[in-house]
């Protein structure tokens, strides 16, 4: 007898709904999921558009048959919107009360805000995005020569960001010879409300090949605003294969709340006394929030008295690597070599990280 089959779940759709009979709007619109980067599906008729009414995760309807949609009433719901082509008529303001409407978006002046929205639709989808903190166990560690490192091996096969939260620091973007690169900075972000948006962030970054930096600008900083923060790794999960946040030493709710949406969180160790003690607060202070490893650079204590000691695994060592600041003084970042020191532990740390 053949076992039965377990049902399988529906997964979101991404295909926004287009309703209208209007061809140049429709080919319009056509066109903006295109670049956006998404399949929608097309209702001429009113009645036709109640199938996936619900399911949609957008809707857009023609301003053609707007009043028609009204008269057979759907069930209200979220991020429904009106097209026109140019101006809007007066009495689609009341069929867009009706309708439910959130807004009315009049083309081609709103081109780029529907390419935007759609674009989101296949970032909503789950991604298997790595996102990996990095924390000094103690003051010169080398952490965030570190995290830029592993962004720099992340970046050679598929897209890498580099968050900053550490304003006291040197700046992801110097370190990895990004500092020129146009794109913008913390200061712009915390600037803005609203949703980020995946594809902007990923865009607007100072980025050379794979691998991108999001720091502060030259000058005196402040401390980055938290809602900022949790939009800029959201957006940036949502738009890249590997994630990495440079974290300050300093104990602050904002970074243990961050680093417990990490997969891991790196604590790079001087293996001195100082050192490994320093490490082991802190690692006594996120052990009940994320999930640590130790990278240990240099010698002189035993990894497992380092593990002990900090109660968290050591995931490799690595010795001192030469050159590093001749590469970073360079503009190369700080992999010198894809066969050097700092390489070898990114690689290991990624590949331990991606099996878990």
């Amino acid at each position: 007898m053949t076992p039965a089959l377990s049902p399988v779940p529906d997964l979101p759709s991404v295909s926004p709904l287009f309703v209208t009979r209007d061809e140049p709007l429709l080919e319009e619109l056509l066109r903006l999921a295109a670049a956006a980067g998404v399949t929608p599906e097309v209702a001429r008729e009113p009645v036709a558009a109640l199938r996936s009414w619900l399911s949609a995760p957008i809707v857009l309807i023609g301003v053609d048959v707007a009043a028609e949609v009204a008269k057979v009433s759907p069930p209200r719901r979220p991020r429904v919107h009106l097209v026109a082509w140019g101006t809007v008529p007066d009495l689609m303001f009341r069929t867009a009360l009706e309708l439910g409407a959130e807004d009315i978006a009049a083309l081609p002046r709103s081109d780029a805000w529907l390419i935007e929205e759609m674009t989101d639709l296949s970032e909503s989808a789950p991604r298997d995005a790595v996102t990996i903190g990095v924390i000094g166990g103690s003051g010169g560690a080398g952490a965030t020569s570190f995290a830029c490192a592993l962004g720099q091996f992340a970046g050679r096969r598929g897209q890498s960001l580099v968050i900053d939260t550490d304003p006291s620091g040197p700046g992801v973007d110097q370190v990895l010879g990004l500092e020129t690169e146009y794109g913008i900075r913390w200061d712009a972000l915390q600037q803005t409300t609203g949703r980020l948006s995946a594809r902007s962030l990923r865009e607007a970054v100072p980025r050379r090949g794979g691998v991108g930096a999001l720091t502060w600008s030259p000058g005196p900083q402040g401390t980055v605003q938290a809602f900022a923060v949790r939009e800029a790794l959201s957006a940036a999960q949502r738009g890249h294969e590997t994630v990495i946040l440079d974290f300050a030493r300093q104990g602050d709710p904002l970074i243990d709340e961050i680093a417990a949406r990490c997969d891991r969180v790196v604590v790079v160790v001087q293996p001195q006394l100082s050192g490994v003690a320093s490490a082991a607060r802190i690692c006594a202070r996120l052990s009940g929030t994320a999930t640590l490893g130790i990278v240990v650079r240099g010698s002189g204590v035993d990894d497992r008295e380092i593990a002990e000691v900090t109660q968290a695994p050591v995931i490799t060592t690595m010795p001192h690597q030469r050159g590093l600041d001749e590469a970073i003084g360079l503009g190369a970042g700080p992999i010198r070599s894809w066969r050097g020191p700092l390489a070898r532990a990114a690689r290991e740390v990624l590949v331990e990280v991606r099996q878990q």
